[in-house]
This record gives structure tokens, C-alpha cells and sequence, in this order.
């Protein structure tokens, strides 16, 4: 595996993965089977961010006592970090899940659905390194599915998308063939949303618990934490919390990604430095006055432009986040080499 050449640089330490991460806390999977762990004071005192630390889905070279708790001495480079900006803060991140080959973004077709969330979900999972799916639950709750499949193909242009339903014992077949041994999956929606059903599916086992709907069509929260889940066919999955709200961190390349439609439609404008706000020849404005382009579309595009654009970042911080996400580059053409 990719990852074997670069652990052959760490001799005295043995290779493991995250599998879950708690409040300063670590499991890992490693030689001794899955054990806690902590990172030392020598990598604590080296981070410049707090999406250095290990998050789920990491490898991470360790030293290993046993049964006592494994002490993470180096994180390995990344191949893809879905990160989001932490709940209730501008300018703190959070790391979700790392080195996830696909995310399957979940999104109920029943009170869950929302455009605008999508558009969001989207621009963090491309900016990630990951390859997104969009997959929409409850079918069986849906009365315009046709409807709300055209808007969903509007919405993710070029995703794979998927549409699954409980009810039927064949419910979630359209996802098995995306998991494969070897891979890393992960799963990110909102509570309630029917993300725990399908783990249990591809587990073959009630492990992760479920919960109905509330009163309001809105889910209750059954996954409390992060974890990495090993599946019977080989392949490795990630299970999130449920996040109504995704807050932006620096995910400019996934917004463009996201709204590639729109990034074309500028392109097109007369003057290079077009703001789209009344100048002859605006594409984008034409577009809107045409219909072409919704203008629900276009305020979501420029509100998360505007909240990705933060302020009162360090000079530091900007040049560990750019060495950060060079090295998710890096990897990721090698890979595609081999």
C-alpha cells in the first residue's frame, strides 16, 4: 500500500490507523489489535494548526507497549482531509476524516431535503481529495422523486448520484459496488437521515444503532462520534455525526468545483475583472435574466464565497495549511502514476 514506503522511514515505530478520536484520546488499530492512544509532547508541540492533529482515518507511526497506551510520535502525510470550519467558531477548524477515497453525501428526500446544503457539502467534499456521491435517502417518503432528482443533477453536475430507500429489502444495492477492498468510504449528512441504516446494511450487523423521525420529519442524532468501521469485503468505512450545518474552511477550489457552471459562465464576460453587478456584456447576468442560471444558485454561490473568505489568519497558518494541502497533491498524482 501507499503507505507502507512512507512507515519504512520511521524505524523503531510500528504503523497504525486512527479508528476513533474523543477529547484528546485516541483508538488505533496497529500489531497489538486496537488500543488507546495519546500523541506525545514533542508532536503537540509542533502543530501549527488543529487539523495537524490525527483524525480519524489517519496513519500515524507510534510506539507500542503492549497492552498500555501506544504514544503517536508522526502523522503521515494525507492523501485527502475533509475539514470544516468547528461549530461556533469563524476561525478554528475541525478535521472530520482523512485519507476517505469517496464520501457519500447523504441527504434525505423528505423534510432533510435542501438544495443550498448540498451546494455546501459538495464544495468541502472536492476540496478534500475525496470523490463525492451524493445519495438520497428515503424514497418511500417522496412524492415528487422525479422532480427532485432533475434539481439534485442541477445541483452536483458530474456526481454520481444515488437513490436508496429502506423500505425495500434491495434498498442500498446501488452503493456496494462503490465498496471496494482496499478502499476508504465515508459517510457525512444529517441526523436522521438513514446513514446508520445503510452501516448496518454493509456491516451485516446491527451495530450502529437507529432512531426514528421526530415530529417534524427531522432526524434525532444516533452517531455521537467519529469512527472508522472495517468491513467484511476488506474495504474501510467512516462513520460522522450528523451536521446540519457545514461551516467553510478555505474550500475556494471545491466552490469553484462545486459550481463549475458558474465559473464557466464568468469566464465568458467581456472584462476580465467583471463583478457581475451591471456591466455590458455580463454572462452571468444574462444568464440570470434568461433563467438559465436560478438566482437561488447564484446567491448560494457568492454566500459561500463570502463566508470562505476569512480574515485574521496568521501568515503562519496560511503557509502550514498551503504545505498541508501540497502534500495531499503530491500524493494523490503519485498514486494516479502508479
Amino acid at each position: 500500500m501507499w503507505y507502507d514506503d512512507l512507515a519504512a522511514g520511521y524505524p523503531g515505530l510500528s504503523l497504525c490507523r486512527v479508528a476513533m478520536q474523543e477529547r484528546g484520546l485516541y483508538r488505533v488499530l496497529g500489531e497489538y489489535g486496537e488500543q488507546t492512544a495519546v500523541v506525545s509532547g514533542r508532536f503537540q508541540h509542533e502543530v501549527l494548526t488543529l487539523s495537524d492533529y490525527p483524525a480519524v482515518g489517519d496513519y500515524v507511526m507510534a510506539e507500542l507497549n503492549g497492552g498500555d497506551t501506544a504514544v503517536i510520535q508522526r502523522l503521515l502525510p494525507r492523501r485527502s482531509l475533509f475539514v470544516r470550519r468547528a461549530a461556533g467558531s469563524a476561525k478554528s477548524e475541525q478535521a472530520v476524516a482523512a485519507n476517505v477515497d469517496t464520501v457519500f453525501l447523504c441527504m434525505g428526500l423528505n423534510n432533510d431535503f435542501n438544495l443550498r446544503r448540498l451546494e455546501r457539502y459538495l464544495s468541502v467534499a472536492w476540496d478534500s481529495g475525496a470523490v463525492p456521491v451524493v445519495v438520497l435517502t428515503k424514497a418511500d417518503l417522496c412524492a415528487d422523486l422525479e422532480e427532485k432528482l432533475a434539481e439534485v443533477k442541477n445541483t452536483a453536475i458530474g456526481v454520481d448520484i444515488i437513490v436508496t430507500s429502506s423500505m425495500e429489502d434491495d434498498g442500498y444495492s446501488q452503493i456496494t459496488p462503490y465498496i471496494t477492498e482496499g478502499k476508504t468510504f465515508a459517510f457525512v449528512g444529517s441526523s436522521g437521515v438513514g446513514k446508520s441504516t445503510m452501516i448496518n446494511r454493509l456491516l451485516g450487523e446491527e451495530r450502529q444503532g437507529t432512531n426514528g423521525l421526530r415530529s417534524d420529519g427531522r432526524g434525532r442524532h444516533t452517531t455521537t462520534r467519529r469512527e472508522l468501521l472495517l468491513l467484511p469485503n476488506g474495504a474501510t468505512l467512516i462513520d460522522t455525526p450528523g451536521m446540519r450545518e457545514l461551516g467553510m474552511w478555505d474550500s475556494e477550489s471545491g466552490i469553484e468545483t462545486t459550481f463549475a457552471d458558474i465559473e464557466a459562465l464568468a469566464a465568458a464576460c467581456r472584462f476580465g475583472d467583471c463583478t457581475h453587478t451591471g456591466e455590458p456584456g455580463c454572462a452571468v447576468q444574462a444568464a440570470l435574466e434568461s433563467g438559465e442560471l436560478s438566482k437561488e444558485r447564484w446567491h448560494s454561490y457568492k454566500k459561500l464565497c463570502a463566508e470562505n473568505t476569512y480574515e485574521g489568519s496568521s501568515e503562519s497558518y496560511l503557509a502550514a495549511k498551503e504545505k498541508k494541502f501540497k502534500n495531499i497533491s503530491k500524493i494523490n498524482k503519485a498514486r494516479k502514476k502508479r
